[in-house]
């Protein structure tokens, strides 16, 4: 069974009724390292790299591990298109992975059942429009929305709309998680529970990256 027959048995909804669908041939991994994230690059260092196009939309889905261990990564390809405000470690991996919009085989990680991780759509999303239509949460608790959502952009997106938050210019990863069950995360100083947290041990975006990165070494 190939990476793509392997990615299809975890996510057959993934190609639509009709939908045209082209598998080019798997090759290792060749754009190097990403300058900051040692065990991001090891790990893909270490993957093998499908050409996948599916009803016109390009993808590469990256492998590792072999038999049953099996695991991987359906990416939107790498580019440059980037807009301004980016963590700069952001930046360089988009240089040569445009970001993880599904996964096969997943190990346990801080990006388990995530439907976008690092991708351009996540960061498109409005972070204070989110914390306004959730301002109910800190009105309860007699207080205001206690972070500026446009000093943030999204770079993980939860099945269940749970959204990571990286600074655009310095500071801490957040959280924000109105529906949750974690036990390595802490509210933000003053927030009220199911609002936002900051992460145990994962201080800024490189961490969490690096910390995921080591999940699916181990796998």
């Amino acid at each position: 069974m190939d990476d793509w027959e392997r990615f299809l048995t975890v996510a057959p909804w993934f190609v639509k009724r009709g939908q045209s669908v082209a598998v080019g041939e798997t090759r290792a991994w060749g754009r190097g390292e990403v300058a900051g994230l040692a065990r991001l690059s090891e790990l893909l260092g270490r993957a093998r790299v499908t050409a996948v196009e599916v009803g016109g939309t390009k993808y590469e889905l990256l492998g590792w591990g072999t038999g049953d261990a099996r695991r991987g990564w359906l990416t939107e390809p790498a580019h440059s298109a980037w807009p301004e405000g980016l963590d700069p470690l952001h930046v360089a991996f988009a240089g040569v992975c445009g970001g993880v919009v599904e996964r096969f085989g997943e190990p346990e990680s801080r990006w388990l059942n995530h439907n976008e991780v690092l991708t351009a759509g996540a960061t498109r999303l409005a972070v204070g429009q989110v914390l306004a239509d959730y301002g109910w949460i800190w009105e309860r608790a007699g207080i205001g929305v206690p972070i500026d959502g446009e000093a943030y952009y999204v770079v993980g997106v939860e099945a269940n709309g749970n959204l990571t938050l990286a600074p655009r210019a310095g500071g801490r990863l957040l959280l924000f998680a109105p529906d949750h069950s974690f036990d390595d995360v802490t509210p933000l100083e003053g927030c009220p529970p199911y609002s936002l947290y900051t992460f145990d041990g994962v201080p800024d975006l490189g961490s969490w990256i690096e910390d995921a990165a080591e999940s699916w070494l181990r796998g």
